[in-house]
């Protein structure tokens, strides 16, 4: 093995490493984002349980969901590059198309509730 096929070869390691951890911690900021939104979304409810106004807690968690899944899609897009067969990689394309309908699902949602509220609000 010479010099370039040498480091070729550590290269490609560290590559597949750092990958990993990217999309360990962009999966995990995600799944933060979701967490603490989720929670004060509930606050915001309790809030308004005891207050009685009107409030866009759906459009905010929704806001919130579809923040938590960009993070999350771009850890699947990293996850790309250390895909290793085309089993995983099928997966992969599975995951990938599952959230952005996901994410186009949570933004018509947000939308439909935006005009809705408007329609109350008149």
């Amino acid at each position: 093995m010479n010099f370039f096929e040498g480091f070729i070869s550590g290269y490609s390691d560290f590559l597949h490493v750092f990958a990993e951890f990217v999309v360990n911690t962009l999966e995990l900021i995600g799944i933060l984002i979701i967490v603490f939104g989720s929670i004060g979304s509930l606050a915001k409810l309790l809030v308004v349980a005891l207050r009685k106004k009107p409030t866009t807690i759906i459009i905010d968690l929704g806001k919130t969901l579809a923040f938590a899944l960009e993070f999350k899609m771009g850890a699947e897009i990293i996850n790309t590059v250390i895909v290793r067969d085309l089993r995983e990689l099928g997966i992969l394309a599975i995951v990938i198309v599952i959230r952005a309908l996901l994410a186009i699902l949570i933004h018509w949602e947000i939308k439909m509730e935006k005009d809705e509220k408007k329609m109350l609000d008149k």
